[in-house]
């Protein structure tokens, strides 16, 4: 039986806030830190250049995946509600498990961190300032996003419109003004080799994070059969050019050895070219990055605790929406107050780094039920994912490569990681005891 749409909830997403939502999500602090663990793991130009391009691709496959199974479900909740229809309520219930204890609210933690560690460029801050300016930020763009997803979808596509100039900004001056570098491996770079190309790939794909969100959003998005792939097409596809040229432009103007040992690798570059200001601009440029992420995750989060609890999976109060606003108020306060427990612990770094890699599971299940839903006579997509089956079959491979290189480099973390994942699933058997016989699971 599928669950009804949810009564309350106001269609006012559009195609251009949707792909703000995929861009803006997308486009966060990664993008500064990333390319120098790249360099690190393939120290060759051209070699970095494709795997970022490689990633790219690689996203795009897992976007198509997601737009065909969100023109099937077009329901609150994406991802939980996919893997639940496809394989088990459960599989739904620990993608939402470990999103709330540590996998989404860990990253909303993790870039309130980031943009108050820039904002301390301007503004002084011990390590207790720097936690409550992390907290403001969270607590700032949760109230924006609980007065309606209207207000959040404007402010996170005006945030993705003036990251994405700026980031074009930097490109163009980057080749314009910037002195070209070799692009050369150094006589002492190490060889490339297999493992050095999986991991850089891994860091890569880890830069293309959060495109599956937009799907948490489908009951608020106008016509969501049509909008979401659209969204998720335009979004993914403005990021990996993006992203390729960022980084071409970060090798034009400094040498690859410059590059491995930067740790603020795009202040680096502008500092090259126009001097000391050019670090502040782009600590400007990644704050505004990080605030549009964060608005982005903090907005699709709640969507799949509100599912879950109308599911009967979660507490039945946070199913509920604002009476004024149409929007999950509770799941978003509560989102944010377990987000704000974990940046003033500390303990959000630890939980990301050991769950995150988990979610690579849930993609590769997500594009197995293309081939299980498929055989399915009442399984009905208004729009199928191009290049299947080879496609769909590239990213499970691709998403197990992920899972099994982390295991293998960090077995005991790994291990803790997946345990914290699985050890949602008592408490899902603990609620669908509690549920009343005469009240079915409804996914």
């Amino acid at each position: 039986m599928l669950r009804e749409p949810v009564s309350g909830l106001r269609r006012s997403i559009g195609v251009w806030r949707a792909s703000a939502i995929v861009a803006g999500i997308i486009i966060g602090a990664s993008i500064f830190v990333q390319p120098t663990e790249i360099i690190r793991a393939v120290p060759d130009g051209r070699v970095a250049i494709g795997v970022w391009f490689a990633a790219g691709l690689l996203t795009l496959i897992g976007a198509l995946v997601i737009a065909e199974l969100s023109s099937a479900w077009p329901a609150t909740g994406g991802v939980y509600v996919f893997l639940a229809r496809a394989f088990s309520p459960a599989a739904g219930f620990l993608w939402g498990w470990a999103m709330f204890w540590s996998m989404h609210t860990g990253i909303v933690a993790a870039i309130a961190v980031v943009f108050a560690r820039y904002f301390n460029t301007f503004v002084a801050l011990d390590d207790s300032g720097t936690k409550l300016v992390a907290i403001g930020a969270v607590a700032a763009l949760s109230a924006v996003n609980h007065r309606g997803v209207q207000h959040g979808g404007t402010l996170q596509l005006v945030l993705t419109i003036i990251k994405v100039g700026a980031l074009m900004g930097l490109i163009i001056v980057a080749f314009a003004l910037g002195t070209p570098a070799s692009a050369a491996p150094s006589a002492a770079a190490a060889p490339i080799t297999t493992d050095g190309i999986v991991v850089a790939l891994v860091a890569g794909l880890f830069a293309y994070g959060g495109w599956h969100m937009v799907s948490y959003t489908a009951e608020e998005t106008v016509d969501p059969t049509r909008t979401i792939p659209k969204a998720l097409m335009i979004g993914t596809l403005t990021v990996t050019v993006l992203y390729v040229l960022i980084n071409a432009a970060y090798l034009y103007v400094l040498p690859i050895e410059k590059v491995a040992a930067s740790t603020r690798v795009a202040a680096d570059v502008a500092e090259a070219i126009v001097g000391p200001i050019g670090a502040r601009v782009v600590s400007i440029l990644v704050m505004l990055s990080a605030l549009g992420a964060l608005n982005g995750v903090i907005l699709a989060g709640p969507r799949v605790y509100q599912a879950m609890a109308a599911d009967g999976l979660a507490f039945k109060w946070m199913a509920a929406l604002h009476p004024k606003h149409g929007t999950p108020h509770r799941a978003i306060v509560l989102q944010a107050g377990w987000a704000a427990v974990l940046i003033w612990t500390g303990t959000f770094g630890k939980l990301v780094t050991r769950v995150v890699y988990t979610e690579w599971i849930f993609f590769a299940m997500l594009a197995l039920a293309l081939f299980t839903m498929r055989r399915r006579p009442e399984y009905a997509p208004a729009y199928r994912a191009w290049g299947y089956p080879v496609l769909p079959a590239l990213f499970i491979v691709s998403s197990l490569a992920i899972v099994i290189n982390r295991m293998l480099r960090d077995p005991a973390e790994a291990t803790i990681g997946l345990a914290i994942v699985l050890a949602g699933l008592p408490v899902y058997y603990v609620w669908v005891q509690r549920r009343s016989v005469d009240s079915p699971p409804s996914i």
